[in-house]
Formats: C-alpha cells, structure tokens, sequence
C-alpha cells in the first residue's frame, strides 16, 4: 500500500471535512428548498471514500454508486462548485442541471454515477469493468451500493459474471445498518454481507469503515488482485450514517443514543486525533484548513445561487438528434 505520511493525514482532513460540510450546507440548502426532491447524504461515511481514493488510480480507474453519490466526484476531481450547481438544477452543473442529486456523473473524471434504481448500479459497473479488460486499459471500477442493495437479484447476477469472467472490479457494500431505514437483522438471516462472496468462490470480507487506513488497506489488496487479472473481491465496509436515508426521513427506527454512540468513532475526529498525536499541524494550522474548506462552500453555493437555469430548449437538446428533423434544431 501507499505510504500513509503525514501529506496524507492532512489530506485526509481537509477532504473529509469539506464533503461533511459541503452536505451540511446542501441540508440546509434543501430546508430553503433551493435544492429540490430526494437528498441523500453521506455524514459518517466519508472514511470509506478517503481509504479508496488512495488506493486509486485515478489517471485510469472508475466509479459508480448509487444515490448517495454527491461527494465521490469531488474525490474523483470534479470542481465541487459545478457539483452544488448541479444540486440547485443550473445550467452550468455535471449534468447542464438535468440530473440533480442522484445523478452526478462526470465521464471526464470516470465517475459513472448517481443511480436512483437501488442496485442498478451493480451489473454496470461489472460492465464497465468488463470494457476495461476488453481494450485493455489497466484500470480497475470501484462498484459502491448499499446494505438495502445487496438483497436485489441482480448482485448474483453479476457477482457470477464477474467471476466466470474475472472481470477488474471491486464490489463494496457500505452497510450504514439500515437501509432506507430498515436494519439489516430484519432483511436476512445473516448479518455477514460478505459471506455473499463464499457462494462465488470471490475473496470477500469485513472492513472497518470508519478508519481510512483499514479501508485504503483493504481497497489496495482488492485492486492489485484485480488489475493483475485474478478478477474480482467483495468488501463490506461497515459504517454509519449520521442523518436519515434522505431529508424526509424521520428515522423512528434508531434513537438518538445510538447516533451519537457512533459519533464517537467520526472517521473526521479519528484523522484529526492522528494530526494532534502526531504534530502533523499546530492548531493554527488546522484552523487554516478550517476556513479553507469554509470559503470554498461559500464559493460553491455563490457560484451556484448566480448560475442560470436551463432554457427550455434544453429539454429537447439532451433527448435525441435526428437529422431529418428540422423542427427542432440542437444547440449542444
């Protein structure tokens, strides 16, 4: 694995901290309903995004998830700004404003979405692994879905496929313990994701989904097997969200207690624990990171809140271009 130095500590901070408070100002965003309809966020889980990204190639390798998809593209290099544009419906977002929240994608940084369909995201990603061993590329899809997920047929499906084919893709569930709000003892007679795997013979396990080095630790075993062509593994990251499935969820099914039991372990408060033990910042230091990550939230909802919405011409723009139908000319 990559040596895990102090740059990357820091890193580590500094990235966390923003997808926290990016999501932080996109709820209360939502409350002033200038982002509209379903937002999912990603508040505990941003250790399993930190560990993978530097296990990553990112000159190379993919992503796809599902829904709970707006920081994984900042990981993967998207300008943050044009992420929140995307979020409000404005014409200069990943998807000119047409996707929204569950639908980031950005071909450029090799992040393939932002899936609504729960588990929709699995058998593409096994396909887009598929392409990179047929042309050769080298590089390796990260397939993410969720706990809920991992009960859909077509995990097996690909799972199969994957196998017969060795196919370079790592599949990671991240069992946040509910679902959209049903816990995982209520969905199976196992609470073992992984054990999924034994059945295809792919190597699978546990990992600790709070700590970004067991994760980086983990997704670097799973991605060397893969682009050494011994196809693919199957990871649980085992985390927790700290907000609901979505803004309108009640979450009636956790109490407060356990919330804030889990808080205990903040992947953001472990790294920074790190930082202090370690000197790798004085307080200063950290505060200037702080304010960094605070300003370019700022910039990102001024960038978006001054955005225009798309022209109504849009709408005919993305659907089709059909040459003998000069009714309704494209501008993109």
């Amino acid at each position: 694995m990559k040596e895990v130095t102090k740059e990357v500590y820091l890193k580590w901070y500094e990235d966390m901290l923003l997808w926290r408070k990016f999501e932080d100002k996109l709820a209360a965003l939502y409350i002033q309903q200038k982002v509209r309809g379903f937002l999912h966020l990603y508040n505990g889980q941003e250790a399993v995004l930190a560990g993978a990204l530097h296990a990553m190639d990112l000159t190379k390798d993919k992503m796809i998830t599902a829904y709970r998809n707006h920081v994984q593209p900042i990981g993967m290099g998207v300008d943050p700004r044009r992420v929140m544009a995307e979020l409000m419906g404005k014409v200069t977002g990943t998807s000119k404003g047409m996707g929204g929240s569950m639908h980031i994608f950005s071909k450029e940084h090799r992040f393939y979405g932002g899936h609504g369909i729960v588990g929709g995201q699995i058998p593409v990603g096994a396909g887009l692994a598929f392409g990179d061993k047929y042309n050769g590329t080298g590089g390796v899809t990260m397939t993410y879905f969720g706990d809920g997920a991992a009960r859909q047929g077509s995990l097996h499906e690909a799972f199969n496929m994957a196998m017969l084919w060795k196919l370079p893709v790592v599949f990671i569930v991240e069992n946040n313990g509910y679902a959209m709000g049903t816990s995982v003892e209520r969905t199976a007679n196992h609470t073992d994701i992984w054990k999924l795997g034994l059945g295809y013979e792919m190597p699978c396990g546990p990992v600790d989904g709070m700590n970004p080095v067991k994760v980086a630790e983990a997704m670097t075993e799973a991605i060397d097997r893969a682009r050494r062509g011994d196809g693919p593994t199957f990871l649980e990251m085992k985390t927790y969200r700290y907000r609901g499935h979505s803004m309108s969820d009640a979450q009636l099914y956790r109490s407060k207690e356990e919330v804030e039991e889990y808080k205990k372990i903040d992947p953001i408060t472990q790294v920074l624990d790190v930082i202090k033990d370690q000197k790798y910042a004085t307080e200063e230091e950290i505060e200037v990171i702080d304010q960094r990550v605070k300003s370019l939230v700022e910039e990102c909802v001024k960038f978006a809140e001054e955005s225009p919405y798309p022209e109504i011409q849009q709408l005919y723009d993305v659907v089709y271009d059909q040459e003998n139908y000069p009714f309704l000319p494209h501008k993109l």
